[in-house]
């Protein structure tokens, strides 16, 4: 029985990281369920023994990449000009299955049930205030203020540099957005 249930847990975890990736790539609504399991290497039958929905598969994926950035994190940050730096770089930009949610499905958590947001909530609240313990300011309100500030401006520039078409441009505004990072140290 327990290696059934390791099995089930195994099973589980593979959907859900196949679902964070697919869903950073390509959104949540052009993925399907059956790609979803078939990149888990399982069958779609497979999949009410997991979740309830997709809805549910969302959230999951969405909390599993929450969960291990706090476990392991892609960028330091404790060193916010070192995130920034990191956050904007070309690679960051050009991997979105494997980067930042925020900027990769902003728009469409934006539309998301209420679990979810209240999950990306308390995930927005928890990054804002790890920054804003690194920020300068006189109190607590402006560093967070700033801290907002900053990440706001790192989401949005890694947003536009993947909406536009030219590598220029796309360039252009990964390096605008960095010298963000120059104002920090």
């Amino acid at each position: 029985m327990a290696r059934t249930r390791q099995q089930k847990e195994e099973s589980r975890q593979a959907i859900v990281r196949t679902a964070a990736k697919l869903f950073r790539e390509k959104g949540f609504d052009r993925v399907t369920v059956a790609e979803v399991m078939e990149g888990a290497g399982l069958t779609h039958g497979g999949f009410p023994r997991h979740f309830a929905s997709k809805d549910d598969l969302v959230t999951a994926a969405l909390a599993d990449v929450f969960e291990s950035n706090a476990r392991e994190p892609l960028l330091p940050s404790a060193d916010l000009a070192a995130f920034v730096r990191g956050y904007l770089h070309p690679d960051h930009r050009d991997a979105p299955g494997a980067g930042c949610v925020f900027a990769a499905l902003g728009p469409e958590m934006a539309r998301a049930p209420a679990a979810t947001r209240r999950l990306l909530t308390e995930a927005i609240d928890q990054q804002i205030a790890a920054f804003a313990v690194h920020m300068p300011g006189e109190d607590s309100d402006a560093r967070r203020r700033e801290a907002i500030a900053v990440w706001s401006t790192a989401i949005g520039a890694l947003l536009l540099s993947r909406i536009s078409d030219s590598p220029g441009l796309s360039d252009e505004i990964l390096a605008a957005g960095r010298s963000v990072a120059d104002r920090l140290g």
